[in-house]
């Protein structure tokens, strides 16, 4: 082979074709160092003729400089990486960019240089140096990780270095992970348990490349099911991929997996440090990793020889990437599943209803477990109309909730508390001149955060501190927060139980594994009483001694025009009412709300799962949207409203005619100014057997854009803001 076809890890290029010298051997899915004018950048060797590149003649190749020492990108991944660029628009380099997910991994040397304190002061002491005394005992990282991890910059780290405060430590980079034992402990399943688990081990044991839909209650033993499937995987040589929905679920679950199989499992996410995310992947890459659990960038990985894929709670609307590349993890987990010949298991309480459409077409198969594991009982669930028995006046904890709660703390139980709205108050307002806090950035209303002392948009990260009097009129004590935050409840819940220990779960307060274990400790050593939390609560924790959980505001998922609404509000009632009584003391539920007749809240009381899921499959079908239609949005932006303003109508105006295929708009986009660019939204409606990315593509790619537009695509979008 004289040529090879290069996909550079830049999207603004093509893929280029390049000469192989003489004496270097270059296989398919070879990651390479090639020349792109005077510059070095890495790729990877594709397919020949892949992309429709055009092929110039051989005279004019330049040679590829360098071969990585690693194993080539296997076919299966390749395959992978054009379907979903194909599929949502995406550059194909921007997608295998995240199987190489940092450069530095690529590099060479078997080890890295950390730093951590010595514990003897320097000389001289800053405020900063002071800043990173208070925030880094007993941590070891990197310079750039510690400066993030204590918000200096590296200048202030480094001059700790230099002067002593510092110690180097060398970290090797190839220390051999332990290897899980599928036989370590094997649990006692119940027959329906046994059936499903036997079923996942016969599909991993001869390599089906079937998804199957886990569907049991909450607190059914889901996870000790699949967890055989990892067991038939090991015995089989094999390795696991299992997705989870947040970053905050990972350590508890690695605690979880080490007590099955004997040994932690391999971590992957964002808040990995660079000597454990080149360590990570290096054992995935070679084969060494056995069992990997990630958010869903870990999807994209090139594992050596995969057995199973999990997605653990399915149903999250997290798997959706709402920025970069916008895909759907769950979907792309099937889809790998596909190329590589291997099961894929959907487990939910609470599956999406596209999933479960798809089980009743017989694309997926279903595994069902209707009873908790070990003779517990589901909660009993009761409702609190707020018309008719509202909480006092500046309160939101209704009396029948609050005495509840009361209850459980003398009985020496504990109780959760479920808002899903982070903060102390979602608007603050000047009472004398009605000003109200809106972010700089976005169309969108600063969020009053009481703990931190900061006001903060919650879309693009802009904060500032709370002000003591309002910038319009210069009145002092005249600002008034209006609604609840998880916050509001927890100094509610202290001005009526100030005996009661709280907690607030949000992703302010736990922001990382360590931080999601500290709080499991917390919780299952009873130093904890009340639970306040967002929709972070509502994931995976099995607490024994949690009885009553709460829902203060249920309507609030129902607000706005999004075709998912009932549907996600069903699943985080259902999922946050399944943290109550999951052992053997009994478990209850109140959910307060203003509008007892909506069908969800009707059915969540009656617990008729599938009542609601039929009306709302009905609803869906009627109006041929997902999963019945397609849905795309095209968001097209600037930072100058009158440029973004212009190109969206003249997209609509060209926008194709066929049939099947409607286009709706331009718009505003709901959130129509975010971090700093105006939006306007086209909103692309089709029938499934439409080629609608085709049209898509036919129809946009011929169009030139102004300098400052960018334009966005995202398919089956989650989000409509």
């Amino acid at each position: 082979m004289t040529r090879v076809r290069v996909l550079l890890f830049n999207s603004a290029v093509g893929p280029f074709d390049y000469s192989v010298p003489a004496g270097m051997d270059l296989p398919v899915g070879s990651v390479v160092q090639v020349p792109l004018g005077p510059r070095r950048i890495d790729g990877i060797v594709w397919d020949a003729g892949a992309f429709g590149a055009e092929e110039i003649e051989a005279s004019r190749l330049r040679p590829v400089l360098a071969r990585y020492d690693m194993p080539p990108l296997s076919q299966a991944l390749r395959r992978l990486i054009e379907w979903t660029a194909d599929y949502y628009f995406a550059s194909p380099a921007a997608v295998a960019r995240m199987a190489l997910p940092s450069g530095s991994l690529l590099g060479p040397g078997r080890s890295i240089t950390e730093y951590r304190l010595t514990g003897e002061p320097p000389a001289r002491m800053t405020p900063q140096r002071q800043q990173v005394y208070d925030r880094l005992a007993g941590e070891q990282a990197t310079v750039r990780e510690l400066a993030a991890l204590a918000e200096v910059s590296e200048g202030v780290i480094r001059s700790l270095v230099t002067s002593g405060a510092f110690e180097a430590v060398e970290v090797p980079n190839d220390r051999p992970w332990p290897r899980p034992d599928p036989d370590h402990i094997v649990p006692a399943l119940n027959d329906e348990q046994q059936a499903a688990a036997d079923r996942l081990a016969e599909a991993v044991r001869n390599a089906e490349p079937m998804p199957f839909l886990l569907d049991g209650v909450t607190g059914s033993g889901k996870t000790e099911v699949y967890f055989e499937a990892v067991a038939e995987a090991l015995r089989q040589n094999k390795q696991t991929l299992l997705l989870l929905p947040e970053i905050a679920l990972t350590q508890p679950f690695l605690t979880r997996i080490e007590a099955r199989f004997g040994a932690a499992p391999v971590p992957w996410h964002s808040g990995l440090k660079q000597t454990e995310r080149r360590r990570a992947w290096n054992a995935i890459i070679s084969g060494d990793a056995k069992i990997v659990v990630g958010a869903r960038s870990a999807l994209f990985l090139p594992y050596a020889n995969l057995g199973v894929i999990i997605v653990d709670e399915a149903h999250e609307t997290s798997f959706k990437q709402e920025d970069g590349v916008r895909y759907n993890a769950r979907d792309v987990a099937v889809m790998r599943g596909r190329f590589e010949g291997c099961p894929v298991v959907l487990s939910s309480a609470t599956p999406a209803l596209e999933s479960r459409v798809m089980a009743e077409a017989g694309r997926y198969e279903p595994l069902t477990l209707t009873h908790r594991y070990g003779g517990a009982q589901l909660p009993r669930i009761g409702l609190i109309d707020l018309t008719q028995n509202p909480p006092p006046r500046n309160q939101w904890i209704a009396p029948p909730l609050l005495e509840a709660m009361q209850e459980r703390l003398a009985r020496g139980e504990q109780s959760l508390l479920f808002l899903n709205r982070r903060g102390y108050a979602p608007l603050t307002l000047c009472r004398h001149c009605g000003h109200r806090f809106k972010c700089p950035n976005c169309s969108a209303w600063m969020v009053d955060h009481r703990l931190s002392g900061r006001l903060a948009c919650h879309h693009c990260g802009h904060a500032e501190p709370s002000p003591s009097a309002c910038p319009e009129c210069g009145e002092t004590d005249c600002l008034v927060a209006c609604g609840p935050g998880v916050e509001r409840i927890a100094d509610e819940v202290a001005a009526l139980m100030p005996e009661a220990r709280r907690a607030i779960v949000t992703s302010d307060t736990i922001w990382s594994p360590e931080k999601a274990a500290e709080f499991v400790a917390q919780v299952e050593a009873r130093a904890i009483d009340v639970i306040i939390g967002t929709q972070l609560v509502t994931k995976g924790y099995h607490f024994p001694d949690l009885t009553l959980v709460g829902v203060i505001d249920a309507d609030i998922g129902l607000e706005g025009g999004d075709l998912r609404a009932g549907e996600r509000t069903f699943q985080q009632i259902a999922q946050v009412a399944g943290r109550a009584g999951r052992a053997a003391k009994p478990g209850e539920v109140f959910i307060q709300t203003r509008h007892p007749e909506a069908p969800v809240i009707d059915a969540l009381v009656q617990g008729d799962r599938e009542a609601f899921y039929a009306a709302e499959t009905q609803a869906r079908r009627d109006a041929n949207v997902p999963p019945f239609g397609r849905l795309a949005a095209i968001i097209i932006s600037s930072e100058d409203h009158a440029e973004a303003h212009e190109a969206a109508r003249q997209a609509g105006a060209v926008a194709p005619e066929h049939d099947g295929f409607a286009v709706y708009g331009p718009a505003p986009a709901p959130l129509s100014l975010l971090r700093g660019r105006h939006r306007f939204r086209l909103l692309v409606h089709a029938r499934r057997n439409v080629e609608m990315q085709r049209i898509i593509r036919e129809w946009l790619q011929p169009m030139r854009w102004a300098p400052g537009v960018r334009v966005a695509v995202d398919v089956d979008p989650y989000s409509f803001v």
